[in-house]
């Protein structure tokens, strides 16, 4: 029988207990034996405590046991995100985990709406949509199963207190073989002919030798960065936010099942909602906001009294031109970041972890699987990248030089044309790769104020009094079902409470 590969995780966090947590909950020792290198003294970023539904699929896939993890994280539901001043002074919307009524007449929900929505017979499409109304009424249940069923059109995800989620990963992994290693690398070997990473040295002097690393150390790109010199893609041209401030507050009432981001001068401020406290941070552009202002501007739009001291963290927007390269492949911040907006960190991180395990490496670099990783990898940042640029971009705010610059700035032209279908008729392309699917970007399209001039002419094969009928029908239902949901915070009691 051949020895097991030797793989080693370069840094601890979020990003690497999550994949060695998903390599011992899905390989066998005997294929694969994981040690895990990180050091107390460098810490994590552990900012990222809002999720996507992908979250549940993650846990589940490795073995996690919901309400167990959701104890000992502090962990809520979460249903959707809530943007507040985002398009126009006094927009409020929501980003629902979950469909915008049903297909009728063949056609998508949306060109139905449209279609009475240019004759004055539609309420706003969040009317429409039964998570949007559960977040309304900070509301929660766990869908079900029949698609006839209203309460089976949404999913949901968590918020988490990312520090709590990474140690109860590290008990996961390591009850299931994962060796961790306390240290910091100082110095990294490599194969003298190839090139590859042979081994890294700590300070204390021991060598931690591989056939593969994983590199989750963060910023700091230790192996896949500084070491292999991939290059790094900035695109802060169209992500201009470069820094973040971060502060914890006391709870307060309700409970409820979304995350919050509402727009500031120089940026945007996110709420989320935990059960023992809720976490707060300004997202902000450096060259419109010092980092005093940005912490007061913080504190002041606290909902409960400040937890501790303002964090700060600096970033820039991008990611390495490969995530794999010989024999290292990057997760996480070593192989981009984008910033929080969607929270889409986690979600990043699994992705690479989820096709690391798909196209598993062997003790040689196989350039088809690495062109394919790669490939894939570069399809998710790309696509997350359009969608946070399309908030920023469409906006007709005028009361800040940020939103002024956002608005006027040339955009990717995978983006204009997106939201040059949408525009003319609704169109959306549902694409095999890539996070966001079309009710997301409904959400976003509609909520910042643009509505299509024209929809699909099919929809003109049902009459138009009969639309609004079942539409009038559908907003009834969704409103009687959701009032007989428990509260969120309710459900959360009964369900998983904080450990204590």
């Amino acid at each position: 029988m051949a020895e097991p590969l030797e793989l080693i995780v370069v840094g601890g966090g979020t990003a690497g207990w999550m994949t060695a947590a998903a390599l011992a909950g899905t390989t066998n020792p005997s294929v694969c034996r994981v040690t895990l290198v990180e050091s107390e003294a460098i810490g994590s970023v552990g900012v990222g405590e809002a999720t996507l539904p992908q979250m549940k699929d993650f846990n589940d896939y490795i073995g996690v046991l919901e309400a167990d993890m959701m104890r000992k994280t502090n962990a809520t539901f979460k249903l959707g995100i809530e943007f507040r001043g985002w398009g126009f002074e006094g927009a409020s919307y929501i980003h629902p985990f979950g469909e915008f009524g049903r297909r009728m007449g063949g056609v998508d929900f949306l060109h139905q709406w449209v279609r009475a929505r240019q004759q004055a017979s539609a309420a706003p499409i969040e009317a429409y949509s039964y998570a949007i109304q559960a977040c309304r009424h900070a509301r929660f249940e766990f869908p079900v199963d029949d698609a006839d069923q209203l309460n089976s059109t949404y999913a949901y995800a968590y918020h988490f207190d990312a520090s709590l989620y990474a140690q109860y990963l590290r008990e996961f992994a390591e009850a299931r073989g994962v060796r961790r290693v306390e240290g910091r690398i100082v110095d990294v070997e490599r194969q003298p002919e190839s090139g590859l990473v042979a081994a890294v040295k700590l300070e204390s002097g021991d060598r931690l030798a591989g056939d593969f690393f994983v590199d989750c150390s963060g910023f700091r790109s230790l192996l896949l960065g500084q070491t292999l010199d991939v290059p790094f893609e900035d695109w802060s041209q169209w992500l201009v936010c470069d820094r973040a401030v971060a502060v914890p507050c006391e709870r307060t009432e309700p409970l409820i099942p979304y995350t919050r981001s509402t727009v500031k001068p120089a940026g945007w401020q996110w709420r989320i909602p935990l059960q023992h406290r809720t976490g707060n941070g300004y997202v902000y552009c450096s060259e419109f906001a010092s980092d005093d202002e940005a912490a007061t501007t913080l504190l002041d739009g606290l909902d409960g009294k400040a937890a501790g001291e303002p964090r700060f963290l600096r970033f820039k927007a991008g990611r390495r031109s490969r995530s794999w390269e010989g024999n290292v492949i990057g997760v996480g911040l070593s192989s981009g970041f984008l910033e929080p907006l969607e929270s889409t960190s986690i979600y990043l991180i699994q992705v690479a972890i989820m096709t690391m395990l798909k196209l598993f490496p062997g003790r040689q670099p196989d350039p088809v699987l690495m062109e394919e990783f790669n490939r894939l990898v570069d399809y998710e940042y790309d696509r997350v990248r359009d969608f946070l640029i399309l908030h920023y971009h469409l906006n007709s705010r005028d009361d800040s030089e940020l939103w002024r610059y956002c608005r006027s700035m040339a955009i990717p032209d995978s983006l204009r044309e997106k939201m040059a279908m949408f525009r003319r008729r609704g169109y959306i392309d549902a694409y095999r790769y890539g996070l966001f699917a079309p009710p997301s970007w409904i959400a976003v399209f509609v909520g910042q104020g643009l509505e299509p001039e024209g929809y699909e002419p099919f929809a003109d094969n049902l009459p138009i009094d009969t639309v609004v009928q079942r539409m009038q029908e559908l907003q009834q239902a969704i409103d009687r079902r959701v009032q007989l949901m428990p509260q969120h915070g309710r459900f959360i009691d009964d369900y998983s409470p904080a450990a204590a």
